[in-house]
């Protein structure tokens, strides 16, 4: 074990190289920049880079994460979905107020986003679920996540009777599943740098208009 702890200790960061980021040529909306910094992860072969550490917190006040993927952006917010009853629907329930993390170490850059999440109508809600794997959507049918799980044996029964339930009625959708809009309020840029002379811009909401700082790395 301190084999591990030494290899924990001694681990390396922020290699590089990294790209340069030149605050004086972005543009005027988080959402422009988030496409722009997207395509350039893309574009440089960063593994799932739609994926994503949201974070809740629950009705005691403790807060939560987990990584799950970004359905979409647009002018309007960035988008994921989960079940009502999981344990981060609930929480959401709850209390509205999440963040977003996007992390991608290949090439330095952080994006943190701030915002509410809102619940998208039934329609639409319907419409992701049913653009979900066959194997996706019958697991959330079970409608058993985060409950715990006595038997591998009982989770292998239930998802082979969802799967043949969802042969004979291929297009059933889970009343729990939704799609969440998060409207940011803040969101943050984060590139890193060797030399730890990081590179941090923040927009940030005034007055129903974007404003962009600077801010010590």
């Amino acid at each position: 074990m301190n084999s591990v702890r030494n290899k924990i200790q001694n681990s390396k960061t922020l290699i590089g190289p990294f790209p340069t980021f030149e605050v004086q040529d972005t543009p005027y909306t988080p959402y422009e920049l988030f496409l722009t910094w997207f395509q350039f992860a893309f574009d440089h072969d960063i593994h799932e880079p739609h994926a994503m550490t949201l974070s809740t917190v629950d009705k005691k006040g403790n807060p939560d994460s987990r990584v799950l993927i970004l359905k979409d952006v647009d002018e309007e917010g960035w988008y994921f979905a989960t079940s009502t009853i999981s344990e981060k629907g609930k929480q959401l329930q709850t209390n509205s107020n999440v963040s977003l993390n996007f992390y991608w170490s290949l090439i330095g850059r952080q994006i943190r986003i701030r915002g509410n999440a809102m619940k998208m109508d039934k329609k639409t809600n319907m419409q992701d679920f049913l653009n979900r794997g066959k194997v996706a959507r019958a697991i959330t049918l079970i409608g058993k996540q985060s409950s715990i799980l006595e038997k591998q044996s009982d989770f292998e029964e239930a998802l082979s009777t969802q799967l043949s339930n969802l042969k004979d009625n291929p297009v059933e959708v889970s009343d729990s599943w939704a799609l969440y809009k998060v409207r940011a309020n803040e969101v943050e840029f984060w590139q890193a740098d060797e030399k730890r002379q990081h590179v941090r811009l923040k927009y940030f909401l005034e007055g129903g208009n974007w404003v962009k700082k600077q801010l010590w790395a």
